[in-house]
């Protein structure tokens, strides 16, 4: 079930929370074993905090935690107490944990000799940690607050967003770190942009159901006591048969959708189905604005 569908408050909470938690632990896997090492600049404070440690010697988790601090008054100002309680949840225990790494597991030299294959995992780790995140409307603080403030206030969807905030430090490491690492860098800001659209989107991916049969009652009663979910049915004529049918138009879960079609083929194996994707669906049941 997702988190937003938990009627009991408490549990809601705390099942928000240990997603938050979850998605850290991934980020900081991620930032601290890939990222760090090699000096992969382009994710806001921590791609910043990369270059600032190899102009000074200052650590890069510490320098996370610092920065971080400062962004957090930003967010609870602009995005609000529920978000702000979060974020500070987040960014505290990401800032904690890569300070905890650092000391206790030091990197001073990538896993690989692949920075590629490392830049994929730099990647794609923060982008799913960050996407479970932006998902229940928390971040891991740091830049992804402004990033969440320019979605917020703009029409542009968040990994845009994260693109253009991120921008300023993958700049700084053409400058500080060579162009081969600022090649990477400008790589991997790209990627983890698409990356966190699509993990989103595939996060909140629905199947959308229009199915046209002869007797719908059979079917609207597996949707409502089988699945737990809702349906519309309306009359609708064959244009060439002119035979009265009916439509029945329904939303669910992709696990839902899979016992809702091997139902139909069991029960009315003549009915059309049509079954569409979609990741934005408002109202009871899914996103509530």
């Amino acid at each position: 079930m997702a988190v937003r569908q938990i009627k009991d408050p408490i549990m809601r909470k705390t099942a928000e929370f240990a997603l938050i938690t979850a998605g850290i632990l991934i980020m900081v896997i991620g930032v601290h074993f890939f990222k760090f090492p090699n000096n992969f600049a382009f994710g806001g404070v921590t791609g910043l905090s990369t270059v600032v440690s190899a102009v000074f010697p200052i650590d890069a988790g510490d320098f996370t935690t610092v920065v971080n601090v400062l962004l957090l008054v930003i967010g609870f100002i602009f995005l609000g107490t529920d978000v702000g309680i979060k974020t500070v949840y987040s960014s505290l225990l990401f800032s904690f944990c890569l300070s905890v790494l650092g000391r206790v597991c030091p990197m001073s030299r990538p896993i690989t000799d692949e920075p590629l294959l490392e830049l994929f995992f730099a990647v794609f780790l923060p982008a799913v940690g960050s996407a479970l995140l932006f998902n229940i409307g928390a971040s891991s603080g740091g830049t992804d607050i402004i990033a969440m403030i320019l979605k917020k206030h703009t029409s542009m969807n968040i990994g845009t967003a994260l693109m253009v905030v991120d921008v300023f430090s993958v700049i700084c490491s053409w400058f500080v770190l060579g162009s081969t690492t600022g090649l990477y860098s400008t790589l991997g800001l790209m990627a983890k942009s698409l990356a966190v659209d699509g993990v989103i989107e595939s996060i909140n991916m629905c199947k959308c159901f229009n199915i046209v049969c002869d007797d719908a009652e059979p079917i609207c009663h597996f949707i409502i006591h089988d699945l737990k979910r809702d349906a519309t049915v309306y009359e609708a004529q064959g244009a060439f048969t002119h035979n009265q049918k009916k439509v029945i138009m329904t939303t669910m879960k992709r696990s839902q959708a899979v016992r809702l079609r091997n139902f139909i083929r069991r029960r009315e194996p003549s009915a059309f189905m049509l079954i569409t994707n979609s990741s934005e669906i408002i109202g009871k049941g899914f996103l509530t604005n």
